[in-house]
């Protein structure tokens, strides 16, 4: 793959046609599916070098990518050779990874490794690396490694999970993501409200609150714990690109809950700019609500006047309905 400074979209595009192909791959031979997605992430990031990405769409292409192959790889039936060899090529990969557009497949090596015989053996190798650098940061030296995320995973994927939090406890300035690997491990203990409390205590002003929200709704969906994860959670961690994007995700994770209170609960987080949710209303058909929403706060001009056009279309129809429907009731001809 090779594309000039402006070719994001041209990229994009042929990101989703390689995945497409790999997915169809995978339904008939699993093992050549996996061998390819090893292949198209180890030369993802040297073929985008040259691409401008500052839109961000290429970015998310490209997680969408790892997001979409790891579990090809993972589950691919590999012999033990066949796995180490990929897992070689796919750690130099994140060694070389420039720009970062690798940056996730770190945190999901443990998945990668397959078996947690694997991934001890990936955390006894990285574990030494790991607390050099974190030696280094404790006398104040700016250190960094990309092999500290693929440690982490590997020892949780292991069951190793008090090496991996005496670890991460040796590092003087461990990041949030970083922490999450303390929260899931005593989500693995079963100890789910004190995850989510360990978890809020690490929150500080460089921490999104979508970060803290996703983490605790999916530990309490994982335990069964819907009402709560929606009510405390939910609507914070399903944020969409659009309002009713937004509301359409909810409402697939949580059908359970009424339309009507998922709407207003989503109006509710937005106070003052209760307008913006107009063409979400709109769209689902609560068009008093939506005559409401308008009223209540400033709305979008453009989408008032597309609402109105549309209105008066639908009335225009609907009348004409009418007339073609009186006008061929027996009798209605010889009236006229």
């Amino acid at each position: 793959m090779v594309f000039g400074w402006r070719a994001s979209r041209l990229a994009s595009e042929r990101i989703a046609e390689a995945l497409a192909e790999i997915r169809a791959v995978g339904r008939h031979d699993p093992l050549h599916a996996a061998d390819g997605a090893v292949r198209f992430l180890v030369k993802l990031s040297p073929a985008l070098e040259q691409v401008d990405s500052s839109s961000g769409a290429l970015g998310g292409a490209a997680r969408a990518a790892v997001d979409s192959l790891v579990p090809v790889i993972a589950q691919a039936p590999a012999a033990g050779a066949m796995r180490e060899k990929w897992l070689e090529r796919l750690f130099e990969a994140i060694q070389n990874d420039d720009p970062p557009y690798l940056e996730l497949l770190d945190e999901h090596w443990g998945d990668l490794c397959a078996t947690p015989e694997v991934a001890s053996r990936w955390a006894d190798r990285l574990m030494d690396l790991v607390r050099q650098v974190h030696a280094a940061r404790r006398r104040g030296q700016h250190a960094f490694t990309r092999a500290e995320s693929a440690c982490y995973s590997a020892l949780f994927a292991a069951g190793r999970h008090d090496e991996l939090i005496a670890l991460i406890g040796g590092d003087p300035r461990p990041m949030w993501h970083d922490l999450l690997w303390v929260g899931r491990c005593t989500v693995a203990r079963g100890e789910i409200d004190e995850a989510i409390e360990f978890m809020t205590k690490a929150v500080n002003a460089w921490t999104p609150m979508t970060g803290l929200a996703r983490f605790a709704e999916g530990v309490l969906l994982q335990a069964g714990r819907r009402v709560e994860a929606y009510e405390k959670y939910a609507l914070e961690a399903n944020r969409a690109t659009t309002y009713l994007a937004t509301f359409r995700l909810l409402s697939k994770k949580y059908p359970e809950i009424d339309a009507d209170r998922l709407l207003s609960d989503l109006i509710a987080t937005t106070p003052g700019e209760e307008g913006k949710w107009f063409a979400t209303a709109k769209t689902l058909k609560r068009f008093d609500l939506a005559m409401q929403l308008a009223w209540k706060s400033p709305c979008d001009p453009k989408t008032l006047i597309r609402a109105a056009r549309q209105r008066r279309k639908r009335q225009r129809c609907l009348r004409s309905r009418a007339r073609s429907f009186a006008l061929d009731l027996p009798g209605q001809g010889l009236a006229r």
